[in-house]
């Protein structure tokens, strides 16, 4: 059983088994609604697992003083902060301190090499899909980066992004519009990536009409 939510226990009781004191009452208290819901309409359907990632991550600001991250995305090529920022609670809440705070933790981290992704959440709840072609933009190129296995160019590891951030099947003519190219190079880039296995040909007859991101890419490039 793959499902979201038989898969989510799972993944909430490996990290609580693995956690005591604070740690653990933090990821009991703070891995809530708002939480749950990023993985479940943003993180699931990209990766459709939770692979590297660690909820109510502990991290320390640069007087060494220790908070919690919503999720740490920890794989070998890079780490990530991913939050889900509620508006009453880090803003209208706020007072002038702990903005400055917030910021100057943020911009701490990123000087260690943390790329900080914050989602609002309603835009989790309501707009998902902006979330998840953000989150693609982020983190897509460190995955593509990671591939030894049928190597992609730059153009196409760029035209791989492309394709994900129209958020529908990619045509040749797509490609000649953003791209000033003409029609047989588009196509041959896109059937030379359909060859690699990183988009799936959709044909009418015996015309190849547009190309789709198979279902697994995002796996098979993790």
């Amino acid at each position: 059983m793959h499902t979201f939510e038989h898969m989510h226990t799972l993944f909430i009781e490996k990290h609580l088994e693995k956690r005591s004191g604070e740690r653990k009452a933090r990821l009991l208290r703070g891995h809530s609604y708002g939480e749950k819901l990023l993985l479940q309409n943003v993180w699931w359907p990209v990766f459709g697992n939770f692979d590297y990632l660690h909820p109510e991550y502990e991290v320390y600001d640069r007087n060494r003083k220790s908070y919690f991250l919503d999720f740490a995305f920890l794989p070998p090529y890079g780490r990530f902060d991913i939050e889900c920022d509620g508006f009453q609670s880090h803003v209208k809440d706020m007072d002038r301190e702990k903005f400055s705070y917030s910021l100057n933790r943020d911009t701490f981290l990123t000087a260690l090499g943390w790329k900080m992704i914050h989602f609002s959440f309603d835009d989790i709840k309501d707009r998902p899909e902006i979330c998840r072609s953000l989150l693609q933009l982020v983190i897509g190129p460190y995955l593509l980066h990671k591939v030894n296995i049928n190597p992609v160019s730059k153009i196409e590891k760029d035209l791989l992004l492309f394709a994900w951030q129209l958020g529908r099947p990619i045509r040749p003519i797509d490609v000649c519009n953003a791209w000033k190219l003409n029609f047989r190079t588009a196509r041959k880039l896109l059937a030379g990536l359909a060859d690699k296995g990183w988009l799936q040909s959709v044909s009418k007859g015996s015309t190849i009409r547009y190309y789709e991101l198979k279902k697994d890419t995002l796996e098979l490039l993790f």
